[in-house]
């Protein structure tokens, strides 16, 4: 994605220039990431690997739109709120692992968080630059993006045959449900990262801006505690609902509640 924004391309794809080095560094570590849950999931003779498989295929096959339309100041934003949304989960899924006695999924997990922490710890000093130089711009990237709601990556996955199994339903919506049972990443978590970056990027406390950049701060100041009004409602109609049992092909059909 990074390699595709305006200022910071990589032209020829082994470019030389600091952003473009960066930019493959952290997808080459993304990529282990990656690669070591994909053996650890094989290894323990658990998971339907060719459904996984197909599920990997075809999502780096349909791609992915963070909607950051190749702008730099969207994309930085975007990969603020992402490594450290990525983080939570990882770090909630470590201690999941340990509590049900995986010392070793909950030690990789661990690791992978702390690799996510320092990229988030990266895109952030980038958006502090951005709202030091250009702090209406930033201002109003930063809204933007969370007007448009940040997209996981995997937002487009399918394995080819979820909708087929369960009469429509869709893979991501599904497999969020689940992440948000288990409190693996939940809506609060949402809001708790943009309260996060306000503080970081000392939102609130911006002087001077223009009547648009000003009127972008107060939507931000208010959203996250909008959105835990938001998450308290959904829950509570949840709670109300019948639950729902749904297959799922990486486990080999076996039916989770959600």
């Amino acid at each position: 994605m990074l390699n595709s924004l305006d200022g910071i391309r990589d032209e020829t794809g082994a470019s030389e220039t600091a952003w473009a080095k960066w930019t493959r560094l952290w997808t080459a570590e993304e990529n282990r990431h990656g690669d070591v849950m994909n053996k650890y999931m094989y290894l323990t003779g658990r998971v339907n690997m060719r459904a996984v498989e197909s599920t990997i295929q075809r999502l780096i096959a349909s791609g992915m739109d963070p909607k950051t339309e190749n702008n730099p100041y969207l994309g930085f934003v975007y990969t603020s709120f992402q490594e450290r949304a990525t983080k939570v989960s990882h770090t909630n899924t470590a201690v999941d692992a340990k509590k049900y006695g995986d010392e070793v999924l909950s030690s990789m997990c661990r690791n992978i968080a702390s690799d996510e922490a320092r990229h988030e710890v990266g895109y952030g000093k980038i958006v502090e630059q951005l709202f030091m130089r250009d702090p209406d711009g930033a201002m109003l990237a930063f809204a933007d993006m969370m007007r448009k709601q940040i997209v996981m990556p995997a937002h487009m996955m399918s394995d080819g045959e979820h909708e087929q199994n369960t009469g429509g339903r869709n893979l991501f919506a599904d497999f969020s449900a689940i992440a948000e049972k288990t409190g693996t990443y939940t809506a609060w978590d949402y809001a708790d990262i943009m309260d996060f970056l306000i503080k970081k990027w000392d939102v609130p406390a911006r002087k001077g801006l223009k009547p648009e950049a000003e009127e972008a701060q107060q939507y931000l100041c208010k959203l996250p505690d909008r959105i835990r009004k938001l998450a308290e409602r959904s829950a509570s109609r949840k709670a109300k609902q019948p639950v729902k049992s749904v297959p799922f092909s990486w486990i080999y059909g076996r039916e989770l509640q959600i």
